[in-house]
């Protein structure tokens, strides 16, 4: 469930929509509030970090903002990284409109827990407690829903699950209501979400995203070599992240005073 098989970030991003828009999300809001500085988005963190004082004022959407924004790179990496390998089995189980229901559902049950149990003062953001939702329904899975998963695959989900629930009580600046209220959070939905759905498989996707036009044969084409293919099949399979990535090291060089 967790091995990539995909052969490119376009690929990727056709099987799982959701996960991928939620991790551009993830890297647009770092890189125009942490890395450029926009005025428009440095008053979008103001106005969405996850404030305990706000809510008791009335200002209920920062249940929901803090889920998509980060503190810094590493943050935004760990989390993002972190949904890129968890997530895409559960949206293709749930589905396009169950999955974010789902995901969102447990970071904002994480974001409650942290309102009433943390101090009125207290600032968070960050995914993690969504991230910590999709371990709770995996580890429904693996407790109560074994036609679902497959051995290894729940031994990676506990262990993962053990050290991740380790590190919480151990590393600074953690936010454990929202690790722990989102864990409970996505055991407590997934009999809901997860009912008449079917296990993850990667050939699912192949057959779901191919050719209708084609037949699963090698068909000669007599014009083959006078095609020209202008750019690599790698550059063009990888065009979004190489975007991305030169997007990034521009604002890393604006940062410091390059550009």
């Amino acid at each position: 469930m967790f091995i990539r098989h995909e052969k490119s970030v376009k690929e990727f991003m056709q099987y799982y929509p959701i996960v991928s828009t939620i991790v551009i999300i993830h890297i647009a809001l770092w890189l125009t509030i942490n890395v450029l500085n926009l005025p428009f988005a440095v008053e979008f963190y103001r106005f969405g970090v996850g404030s305990n004082y706000g809510i008791m004022q009335g200002e209920y959407w920062r249940l929901i903002t803090p889920i998509f924004l980060h503190g810094d790179l590493m943050h935004m990496l760990f989390n993002s990284f972190s949904l890129v390998l968890f997530g895409p089995a559960l949206e293709q189980m749930l589905g396009k409109v169950k999955f974010p229901i789902a995901y969102l559902g447990a970071g904002i049950i994480g974001n409650i827990g942290t309102y009433f149990l943390a101090s009125p003062l207290y600032l968070h953001v960050g995914a993690s407690g969504a991230i910590f939702g999709l371990f709770g329904m995996y580890v429904y899975m693996v407790a109560l829903r074994k036609d679902l998963i497959d051995a290894q695959s729940a031994q990676v989900v506990t262990i993962i699950f053990v050290i991740g629930l380790v590190m919480t009580f151990l590393r600074s600046n953690i936010n454990i209501y929202a690790h722990i209220f989102g864990f409970i959070g996505g055991f407590a939905l997934a009999p809901l979400v997860l009912k008449n759905v079917r296990s993850y498989s990667p050939w699912r996707n192949v057959r779901r995203y191919r050719d209708p036009g084609d037949e699963s044969e090698i068909k000669f084409d007599p014009n083959r070599w006078n095609k020209k293919r202008r750019i690599p099949f790698q550059i063009r399979g990888n065009v979004i992240w190489i975007i991305l990535v030169i997007l990034i090291a521009f604002g890393l060089l604006s940062r410091i005073g390059l550009f």
